[in-house]
């Protein structure tokens, strides 16, 4: 698919995002287990949640859609049943990590994979904590998708975690949840808890201390209704828009302003941007918000160690800011980027060559400097939806139409 943007005078009005993924993959998983039916109000409606309902529903699980409710009958820790056919993770990271701690409980066997891009992600940072809790499974050369799954009776663990992931946290408490005992895991920096708060909204016995995570097992959890937050991650998106073309004004209602997440509010902050929070009310367990920003000179700023990791879905949007702020952006510590979706450090700089803005890579990371004008470009998302989002922002504030 094509699509040319061309500039635009103001980036105004109000917009209503799609409910936040990390929130929605949690919710539906924990809703498939859980003894009755969960409402699941403003799910998202992105494919890489969808591919969680998909398997959800190979597992045996009914669940209706409407619009972007979603209704899920589920039928208790031990209602899943053997998938007929390899499960499809899509292109969803978050579907495949998070699942597996699940899979790896049940007293079936199961296959999960994905598309092209998907296959080539490292699954060995979920494989070794599961190991340790007894599990069997075998992966493409010792750690890439598909994975083999033999399910069986898991022990709790103490882990903790090499370095700051929420999605092997929550394969870890997942696959904790069956088991007769504490499952531990301690984080060397906090990551978004929506983990935490979610087990706890259907009514598992977790502690929370600092940076440990003490999940009391076996877990019954109750289905329940709950609203998915406006996505964060999204928003992003739209605060840069809002932040680089001229005469902005705009209102992004029903934000998600969980306290792990807001550290995208917070650096957008430090660089000088126009960022007002309106309201802030709670659903379930999480907080959500209504955000204003308007057009800010942004001074430019540096990411890297405990904040890197924290932003890490939101750096290509960040690198678009970068080029328009006065001082540049400079990241590090960023050599996740490297296994996502695509190599996003270097579509990000073969997207920001082609718009004529320089850009010094390095292993981990990069320097943009500021002050620097977007050119139109025939840009290629590569396939990655965060390029594809951050580059039509860049194309807004181009000095021509942009494909």
């Amino acid at each position: 698919m094509q699509a040319q943007i061309s500039p635009a005078r103001s980036v105004s009005g109000a917009v209503l995002l799609p409910g936040d993924k990390s929130i929605s993959h949690r919710y539906a998983m924990l809703a498939a287990i859980a003894e009755g039916d969960s409402k699941i109000l403003n799910y998202s409606t992105g494919a890489d949640c969808h591919s969680t309902l998909g398997c959800v529903r190979a597992l045996g699980i009914q669940v209706e859609e409407s619009d972007t409710e979603v209704l899920i009958h589920g039928r208790g820790a031990e209602g899943l049943s053997a998938p007929q056919s390899d499960l499809d993770a899509g292109n969803s990271g978050s579907t495949i990590r998070m699942l597996s701690g699940i899979l790896a409980a049940r007293n079936f066997e199961s296959r999960i994979g994905g598309d092209e891009s998907l296959s080539r992600r490292p699954m060995d940072r979920i494989m070794r904590p599961l190991a340790e809790m007894g599990a069997s499974i075998e992966a493409r050369d010792g750690r890439y998708p598909p994975l083999a799954i033999h399910g069986r009776k898991l022990h709790p663990i103490e882990y903790t975690l090499p370095m700051a992931s929420a999605q092997v946290k929550t394969c870890v408490l997942f696959g904790g949840l069956n088991a007769d005992g504490d499952t531990i895991v301690h984080e060397p920096m906090r990551t978004r808890d929506h983990t935490e708060l979610a087990l706890r909204d259907f009514g598992a016995d977790i502690d929370v201390h600092k940076r440990t995570i003490t999940l009391h097992g076996p877990a019954h959890l109750q289905g329940r209704e709950l609203q998915v937050p406006g996505d964060l991650s999204s928003a992003a998106f739209f605060l840069v828009a809002a932040l680089i073309v001229a005469e902005s004004n705009l209102v992004i209602h029903g934000v998600g302003l969980n306290p792990t997440r807001s550290a995208l509010l917070d650096f957008l902050a430090g660089m000088g941007a126009a960022i007002q929070i309106l309201e802030i009310k709670q659903t379930g367990s999480e907080l959500i918000g209504d955000i204003l920003v308007r057009k800010s000179a942004v001074r430019g700023g540096v990411l890297e160690k405990a904040q890197t990791a924290a932003l890490i879905d939101e750096i290509p949007a960040l690198a678009v800011l970068g080029a328009a702020s006065e001082e540049g952006l400079v990241v590090r510590d960023a050599a996740e980027l490297r296994v996502k979706e695509t190599d996003r450090i270097a579509t990000i700089a073969e997207n920001c060559g082609r718009m004529g803005i320089r850009i010094e890579v390095r292993e981990d990371g990069f320097e943009i400097p500021g002050k620097q004008t977007f050119h139109a470009a025939e840009l290629d998302s590569f396939g990655d939806h965060r390029i594809a989002m951050a580059f039509a922002v860049a194309a807004l504030a181009a000095d021509g139409p942009c494909t």
